[in-house]
């Protein structure tokens, strides 16, 4: 007989400067993903605005500012801007292989360099490697760490230049932390990319959404998420569309891929 499922106990954290908005305060309400229904219930939460940290699904609970919003891609039908098209032309070459989430040293070397460049006074700066291996490898759910590399030259793997910890969803994929090149030469547009790639596998997969978190109106940090359409927000009263877009629509990326099974999708794409 399998043991009976038991409502999760949630937990409030206490107040903290907000990263995102400055003379805000931010709390999060948060619970255990464990035991063999982690995975269902990462998923039933994960549509209701939670995202998971390890074995912890956690969601804003602020007392007076409901700023951050979570969004999600509509995969099937979106639609790459001019600038975005172009990314995905010059980015083609790289190679592209989801692996189970163990760390390397690589891969801790690329998230060094990019914290101290893009967030050296982050929550993150003085994350260690077992900080690292925690963040990646201790998880409940089907997770992967997407890499993305420069071509391969004499049968030898290319340069590591971006990475995603990325969970895969019975309707999506979920971005958990994506990290990339940004030393002086670095290939630029790499984080779109990362995005991009993840619509792209989602949509050949049947999968309807790509999760990216949270976005903040009025957040520098947060405007780069408003840029991929269709997207939906989620309100109290449940998913919708974020905006309405009256230019001549594009093919979608949908109508321009063929379907592929969702069951390896991270694997296989």
């Amino acid at each position: 007989m399998s043991a009976p499922f038991r409502f999760p106990k949630f937990f409030v954290t206490n107040p903290s400067p907000c990263p995102y908005l400055p003379g805000k305060v931010e709390r999060k309400v948060f619970t255990e993903l464990s035991g063999r229904h982690a995975s269902e219930l990462n998923e039933a939460l994960g549509r209701i605005g939670f995202r998971r940290s390890q074995s912890v699904a956690y969601r804003p609970s602020c007392i007076d500012c409901s700023a951050c919003v979570s969004v999600r891609v509509k995969a099937d039908q979106f639609m790459p801007s001019a600038t975005q098209r172009k990314l995905m032309r010059r980015h083609a070459d790289l190679e592209v292989s989801a692996c189970r989430p163990w760390t390397t040293e690589e891969q801790y070397a690329l998230l060094r360099r990019y914290l101290a460049q893009r967030h050296p006074g982050g929550g993150m700066a003085e994350m260690d490697e077992h900080d690292f291996a925690d963040m990646v490898e201790q998880t409940p759910v089907r997770t992967y760490v997407v890499e993305y590399r420069e071509p391969s030259v004499d049968g030898k793997p290319g340069k590591l230049v971006g990475a995603c910890l990325s969970d895969q969803q019975g309707d999506g994929l979920s971005m958990i932390y994506s990290f990339y090149d940004v030393d002086p030469g670095a290939r630029r547009g790499l984080g779109t990319y990362i995005i991009l790639d993840h619509i792209i596998r989602a949509a050949r997969a049947g999968l309807p959404y790509v999760y990216l978190g949270y976005w903040v109106e009025g957040s520098d940090r947060m405007a780069y998420k408003a840029t991929f359409k269709p997207m939906e927000r989620l309100s109290r009263e449940g998913w919708s569309d974020m905006d309405s877009v009256d230019a001549p629509e594009p093919p979608s990326i949908g109508d321009q891929l063929p379907s592929r099974s969702p069951r390896r999708i991270l694997v296989d794409a």
